[in-house]
């Protein structure tokens, strides 16, 4: 389960704000990142929308970046294999005002896409990623087809684009948290659901002769839902628990939290299992059952694995 991504980060040297697009660069320490990667029609294809907010002492930064293919119009899926990523990033220092509004076009397999964004009245309450005041919107097709933040009506307005009848769906987020002890975050785990607190509590009790143990608690919205003790023994593993009626599947992996050299992170997983609807119910209705972040064919029940993942990397300090 160990996964080497580097920490994203969506910061630059200098003034400059940088176009190119690509996967963000690897950041100093103690840099906080959200990663949300989105779903959606561009340019006649389904392509992915990389959306990163990063944080540290200074500075907010915005990234967007937008899936292209060097293959296209050859046939085929070999397309896939030369992928190339159209993008921009914003930096928000305290003193460049105009950066916190503006608007950028990228051209993806020779169709104009436009990324727009306003975020003067943005509150970030302490987080990469803003809460409210805000909206970023990409448009393709003369359609919004991303839009993100509280400000619609502004976003609709300012681009002179309507939403597109197909709505963006959230593949995935993937948080990196810093702490000594504790971790948090939030996250939903069904498309209309609540959005829930997250905290994972790091414990490294006295063992007595036998030295410490550790243990690990996972929280949501202050309940504790997983309790590992002997964290030394289990520091990989996976456990079921229920939100909102909706199974989610938990999986950690702490070994470098216990064993690794340095700066170490622990892997989290939220995977929702969403349950299908029986045949008898399914004909009455329809013919699937939706779900957060896509729709899962109806089998005749059982359950049903989204198409959202919540990957957190859990970064202790010491």
């Amino acid at each position: 389960m160990h996964d080497p991504l580097p920490i994203p980060s969506c910061f630059f040297s200098g003034d400059r704000t940088s176009d190119e697009g690509g996967s963000p660069a690897v950041s100093r320490a103690g840099q906080s990142a959200v990663v949300s990667v989105y779903r959606t029609k561009i340019a006649g294809h389904c392509r992915l929308i990389t959306v990163t907010w990063c944080k540290n002492l200074l500075v907010h930064g915005l990234s967007i970046s937008v899936e292209g293919t060097g293959g296209e119009g050859g046939g085929g899926g070999e397309g896939d294999a030369h992928q190339q990523h159209h993008g921009c990033r914003v930096e928000l220092r305290p003193w460049h005002f105009w950066r916190k509004q503006g608007s950028r076009r990228l051209d993806v397999a020779g169709e104009a896409v436009d990324v727009l964004w306003d975020l003067r009245a943005a509150r970030f309450c302490g987080e990469p990623e803003p809460r409210s005041g805000y909206y970023v919107a990409v448009v393709s097709g003369d359609e919004v087809v991303l839009l993100l933040g509280d400000m619609g009506k502004e976003a609709y307005r300012k681009s002179g684009s309507p939403p597109s009848p197909i709505d963006a769906i959230l593949v995935s987020k993937k948080e990196h948290v810093f702490g000594k002890k504790k971790f948090s975050t939030k996250a939903k785990f069904h498309e209309k659901g609540k959005l829930h607190d997250i905290s994972i509590e790091f414990y490294s009790n006295s063992g007595g002769a036998g030295g410490a143990d550790p243990e690990m608690v996972v929280k949501i919205d202050g309940q504790p839902t997983i309790h590992v003790r002997h964290l030394q023994w289990k520091f990989r593993g996976n456990e079921a628990i229920s939100v909102d009626k909706v199974r989610v599947e938990v999986y950690w992996d702490a070994h470098d939290w216990l064993f690794g050299p340095g700066m170490k992170h622990a892997l989290f997983i939220f995977k929702p299992i969403h349950l299908v609807a029986s045949p008898a119910t399914a004909s009455a209705s329809s013919p699937a059952t939706t779900v957060a972040g896509g729709s899962t064919s109806d089998g005749g029940g059982g359950g049903g694995s989204s198409d959202f993942s919540l990957f957190l990397y859990a970064w202790k300090l010491e």
